[in-house]
C-alpha cells in the first residue's frame, strides 16, 4: 500500500510524463488515497489529460477535479462557432447515424444529446469534439437504445469478461436490469476496472452501468 506522499510523487510524475499537459500548472494533494487536482489548464482537453494520466497510477483510490479552463484569447470563440463546428464534426465522424447526435453550447460547455445503439458510438461522439477550440467542457448526455433481452446482454457481458480479464472474471459479479448492468465484485487495478467497464458497455443495448466494484491492492 503505498503512503500518500507516495501517491502524490506518483501522480506528479505521470503528469509530468503526459506531453499532453502542463504539469507545472497542476497542483496535486492526496489524502487517504483520494487524489486531488487543482490549479488552471489551456483547453479542456487538457484537463481531460490530466485526469487519465492520475487515474493510471496505482493505488489512486478517487479523484477529485478541481482544475479550471482558462482559454487564451486566442482560443476564446462564441457558442455559435463552437456548435457550428462540433455539429461538422460530428456530422463526419463515420461511426454515427446522420442526424443523430445533437449539440448544445452555453458559455463554451458542449452538451451532447440523442440516441445511439452503442456505447462505442456514444464515446466516439465525446472523442471527437473534446479537442475543439473554445470547448470549456463536455457533457456527453447521449442515450443508448435497448436492443436486446436482459439475459443475452448478461451472458454477453460475462463472455467478454471471461475472453479479457481471465481469472479476475471469476470475481466479478454482473446484474442486468432492463438496459443498465450493475458490476460488483472486486478488481486489482484501475485498468482491471476499466476493462470490466467497457466490457459491460460493450454490449448492444446496455444504456447504463453502475461501477459497484472494490478496487484491492
Amino acid at each position: 500500500m503505498k503512503t500518500d506522499a507516495q501517491l502524490q510523487q506518483d501522480v506528479m510524475a505521470e503528469l509530468k510524463w503526459e506531453p499532453a499537459v502542463h504539469a507545472e500548472q497542476i497542483g496535486v494533494e492526496v489524502k487517504n488515497g483520494v487524489v486531488t487536482l487543482a490549479g488552471e489548464v489551456g483547453s479542456y482537453a487538457e484537463k481531460w489529460h490530466a485526469e487519465r494520466a492520475a487515474q493510471r497510477v496505482g493505488g489512486v483510490r478517487a479523484l477529485a477535479v478541481e482544475m479550471q479552463v482558462t482559454l487564451s484569447e486566442f482560443g476564446r470563440r462564441s457558442d455559435t462557432d463552437i456548435a457550428a463546428s462540433a455539429t461538422n464534426i460530428l456530422g463526419w465522424t463515420g461511426s454515427l447515424p446522420a442526424g443523430a447526435v445533437k449539440v448544445l453550447v452555453e458559455g463554451g460547455w458542449l452538451t451532447l444529446s440523442g440516441d445511439v445503439e452503442w456505447q462505442y458510438q456514444r464515446q466516439d461522439a465525446a472523442d471527437s469534439v473534446r479537442y475543439l477550440l473554445g470547448v470549456t467542457g463536455v457533457s456527453n448526455q447521449i442515450a443508448i437504445k435497448p436492443t436486446l433481452s436482459a439475459g443475452v446482454v448478461k451472458s454477453d457481458i460475462e463472455a467478454a469478461l471471461k475472453r479479457r480479464a481471465g481469472a479476475d472474471a471469476k470475481t466479478i459479479a454482473v446484474e442486468v436490469q432492463g438496459s443498465d448492468v450493475t458490476l460488483s465484485g472486486t478488481v486489482h487495478s484501475w485498468a482491471e476496472r476499466d476493462l470490466a467497464t467497457r466490457s459491460a458497455w460493450g454490449s448492444a443495448g446496455v444504456r447504463n452501468v453502475v461501477d459497484n466494484m472494490n478496487l484491492v491492492y
